[in-house]
């Protein structure tokens, strides 16, 4: 894979990550205690990380972005 593509399934990841973040039944799940509060925080934290990663990925992108445009 390269880095793009690494990104973008980082991105992808995200993306579904999130709209489970904010659905419905996974805020009624929560609200209802039907699961551990702390599951919750523990997706925030999946959030967190994946941000983190494509911030590390999008710098090497970046790079050979900038590398291929002096050519």
């Amino acid at each position: 894979m390269s880095p793009i593509e690494i990104l973008k399934e980082f991105n992808s990841c995200y993306q579904k990550i999130q709209a489970i973040a904010q659905d419905e039944n996974w805020l009624l799940l929560i609200a209802e205690k039907k699961i551990d509060p702390e599951a919750a925080t523990h997706l925030g934290d999946v959030l967190h990380y994946l941000t983190e990663a494509m911030g590390c990925v999008e710098e090497v992108v970046e790079v050979k972005f900038n590398q291929e445009s002096e050519v």
